[in-house]
């Protein structure tokens, strides 16, 4: 049964109550919208079919994103990146309730974000907008009455993969600069290239998962969630060797993000451009293919799951294929 009762504010207010329903109300600037509104919900009521929109019409944005970094982003190891986008997202969408978000609102969004950045960072920022909706409508029983907007907009294509590697003479200037730097850096960058380990298993690799006997150690807790067992070469093994023991335990008692700082500074003093700390996994995975080692050995050492990826760090250099062909 519908109510309508006329507000001080010149609104009308329509309330139904059915049995096996919670209350439903909102208002409206008319009693002719107020009663269509109601007529809408029976029938609904009537035909099993109602869920109530009011939590998406009162839920914003904001609040979402903020539970979804409280409750979800900490058991993530790109806790840091979802931070940022999460960020932004509410810079940008925060204001909007849920119901308010549809796929003009995700298009128009995506379109004003591809003036100022790249592709590959807009797809990153729709795809979290969208999980966090996605979890709305499965965990958090807020239904949505359009559904997930972000399914219905284009994503930006994908951009070109990196394929930085190491120039000639660029080694050398970067270990070179590396090790006026001081620190650890200078390691790093030797352990990187001989392993292709990623800067987040270096820093976080220990004494106690290093196995000097059997040329081994283990990384643990890798991106994909996986400890993955790798072999030392020989390289690797003196630079392992030439460390002190810290009371941490770790290998490298580094941060990651010190690491990104170091290297940087060391890049610009060497006078290399456009080289990131990840471009060292890049080369070193490329040598393993030029040393002669079959996709699955390489595999096993990268920890690539996905061997289609995998492929695209094979960028083998032209003229080392042309000596081999004689």
């Amino acid at each position: 049964m519908a109510t309508f009762t006329k507000r001080g504010d010149g609104q009308w207010q329509a309330k139904v109550r059915k049995k096996g329903y919670p209350v439903q109300s909102k208002t409206f600037k008319t009693k002719v919208r107020a009663e269509q509104w109601a007529r809408n919900v029976e029938s609904e009521m009537d035909r099993g079919v109602f869920l109530s929109t009011s939590i998406a019409e009162s839920t914003l944005l904001s609040e979402l994103v903020d539970r979804y970094l409280t409750e979800v982003a900490p058991s993530k190891k790109s806790e840091a990146d979802i931070k940022v986008r999460g960020k932004l997202l509410k810079g940008k969408l925060g204001d909007r309730v849920l119901a308010a978000i549809t796929p003009l609102t995700v298009k128009e969004f995506r379109d004003m974000r591809l003036e100022t950045v790249k592709g590959d960072t807009v797809r990153k920022e729709m795809s979290l907008l969208s999980r966090i909706l996605k979890l709305a409508q499965q965990e958090w029983d807020i239904y949505l009455p359009r559904g997930n907007p972000v399914g219905s907009v284009a994503m930006p294509p994908k951009g070109k993969g990196r394929d930085r590697r190491l120039q000639s003479g660029e080694q050398e200037r970067l270990l070179r600069e590396a090790k006026e730097y001081g620190g650890y850096i200078e390691d790093l960058i030797h352990l990187a290239l001989e392993t292709g380990a990623r800067r987040g298993e270096l820093v976080n690799l220990q004494w106690a998962n290093i196995n000097m006997l059997k040329r081994t150690a283990i990384l643990s807790d890798t991106k994909n969630g996986d400890d993955r067992e790798i072999p030392l070469s020989s390289k690797a093994i003196e630079v392992i060797e030439r460390q002190p023991h810290h009371i941490t335990g770790f290998l490298f008692p580094i941060r990651g993000d010190s690491v990104t700082q170091a290297f940087s500074r060391v890049c610009q003093n060497a006078k290399i451009k456009d080289l990131r700390f990840h471009d060292l996994r890049h080369e070193a995975t490329s040598r393993f293919f030029e040393m002669g080692l079959e996709t699955m050995e390489v595999s096993a050492i990268t920890g690539h799951k996905d061997l289609a990826m995998l492929k695209r760090y094979t960028h083998l250099k032209a003229e080392d294929l042309a000596k081999k062909l004689g």
